[in-house]
């Protein structure tokens, strides 16, 4: 696509003009323009790393803020994950092969007995938007598919969703396994869904709440940056 709306030729835009246009088309859900744009900086030599982290990541972060402060609602979040995807799905492959650093990585699912995954696939579309790599596991998930996902995968972070109020107690049967296992300290544990809060989250162990898919990110990138802490010490 050559042009949007606004008759705005991507590819007259100095990089500047450009990263900051596709802040802008990210907050609108334009998936065309990140494909297109991601490639002209592709082509000007811009690294696959620095195209995710300055003009990507720095859109979508000001979309978690917008959606946390009530500006933003799902939907609009929706659409501009998706813009995100078509960026990130040019920008992959090419960050495998550079070895470009992650954020982390987050193994991330719906509990046992709980199809609801709207909630879920916002968090994981958010994440991945802030650089995490995401390894979703749907929905209905027993804690041997948790576990297992964590350790073929050597993730970070668990996340565990749910909507009903008699599935969020299965969230302590995979924490409690883990503790049994003596692995619960192998990995940040993200607990989040309508019915639960801080105090439950806390109940069972989990290492944080987060009510929402803004609050997910930041809460994770915490984490994660004490971990590095801990190691580099």
């Amino acid at each position: 696509m050559a042009e949007d709306d606004d008759d705005i030729i991507l590819s007259e835009l100095d990089d500047d003009e450009l990263t900051a246009q596709m802040m802008d088309d990210l907050y609108d859900g334009l998936k065309e323009e990140i494909e297109e744009a991601t490639r002209i900086l592709l082509d000007r030599g811009w690294t696959p790393y620095d195209i995710l982290t300055k003009a990507l990541v720095a859109g979508m972060t000001i979309v978690g803020n917008d959606f946390r402060d009530g500006i933003l609602f799902v939907p609009e979040v929706l659409l501009a994950a998706n813009a995100m995807k078509g960026g990130m799905s040019i920008l992959k492959p090419l960050l495998v092969e550079t070895g470009a650093p992650r954020m982390g990585k987050m193994v991330i699912g719906t509990v046992k007995g709980d199809i609801h995954d709207i909630g879920k696939n916002l968090v994981a579309m958010m994440m991945e938007g802030a650089g995490f790599e995401i390894v979703d596991l749907g929905i209905n998930n027993p804690v041997e598919s948790y576990l297992e996902a964590a350790a073929r995968e050597e993730a970070d972070i668990i996340g565990m969703s749910a909507l009903l109020t008699t599935t969020m107690p299965y969230m302590k049967v995979v924490i409690d396994t883990m503790k049994e296992q003596g692995i619960r300290n192998d990995y940040i544990v993200l607990v989040g869904g309508a019915p639960l809060n801080e105090e439950f989250g806390r109940a069972i162990g989990a290492d944080a709440y987060c009510r929402d898919a803004a609050v997910a990110v930041e809460t994770a990138k915490d984490f994660i940056k004490r971990k590095h802490n801990q190691v580099g010490a």
